[in-house]
């Protein structure tokens, strides 16, 4: 394998990476953000708030988008087959 592929393979990791983690990121972020700004709002101060609803979000966000992370993860690992199997 030449330096080229390498870093294609490393490429394919990073974005594959990237596309499935970013459902769960960006359903963190906007809860978090919807939170901090009703705890602006309401000047409740509370640190641990934040929390159980966005665990609850991120929960629920990953019950719903786990067939397409996981056909994400499918199609990677048969990319890299592919790649080993051809030399």
């Amino acid at each position: 394998m030449t330096g080229a592929e390498t870093l294609d393979v490393a490429r394919d990791a990073v974005w594959t990476i990237v596309v499935v983690s970013s459902p769960l990121m960006v359903v963190g972020l906007v809860v978090g953000v919807v939170v901090s700004l009703f705890q602006a709002l309401t000047q409740i101060q509370e640190q641990t708030l934040v929390f159980v609803p966005k665990i609850l979000a991120i929960f629920v966000t990953l019950v719903l988008a786990l067939p397409f992370m996981a056909d994400s993860l499918y199609g990677y690992m048969m990319r890299i087959s592919s790649r080993i199997i051809g030399g």
